[in-house]
């Protein structure tokens, strides 16, 4: 049996994480690193920890986080993320639907997929979603290949 621990690092708010790459300009919001990188936001520390041991394990890079706020500070902080994958059902706090809405309008290159098990949500996506609802319970499998459609939309395929 093997034992995976994740931990999960939220920068604090600020404008910039580190000193800026070569040629001077950070690139946030779809900055097209490699490998590729997801922020998975999951406040089921079960389902996060093994769908972003999958992501990673197919070569992405995954940053994680169970809240929507804690999406909002990393993508403040300049990380690079191509995907947004989060569950609409967060607990407390802002859900993904306002999650999804807010990284809309403030960076609007990043393809957004959400995630719930409850199937009513489904229909209220589609001005949110760059493609199809993913319904709980999702295999790995399945979430691959809308990752790897998303990325198709940048050109890219892989992690």
């Amino acid at each position: 049996m093997r034992a995976a621990l994740s931990l999960v690092w939220v920068a604090p708010e600020r404008n910039e994480a580190g000193p800026p790459p070569p040629g001077g300009v950070r690139r946030s919001g779809n900055g097209h690193s490699q490998p590729s990188t997801i922020l998975v936001i999951e406040d089921e520390i079960l389902i996060r920890l093994a769908t972003c041991d999958y992501l990673r394990h197919c070569g992405y890079r995954v940053i994680e986080g169970s809240t929507a706020e804690e999406a909002q500070r990393v993508l403040r902080a300049g990380e690079p993320v191509e995907i947004l994958f989060s569950d609409i059902d967060l607990g407390a706090g802002m859900d993904g639907f306002a999650l999804a809405a807010w990284v809309r309008q403030n960076y609007p290159a990043v393809r957004i997929l959400l995630t719930s098990g409850v199937a009513a949500m489904a229909e209220h996506t589609a001005q949110l979603c760059d493609g199809p609802f993913l319904h709980k319970p999702y295999s790995h499998g399945a979430l691959c290949g809308h990752i790897k459609r998303l990325l198709g939309l940048f050109g890219r395929t892989t992690g």
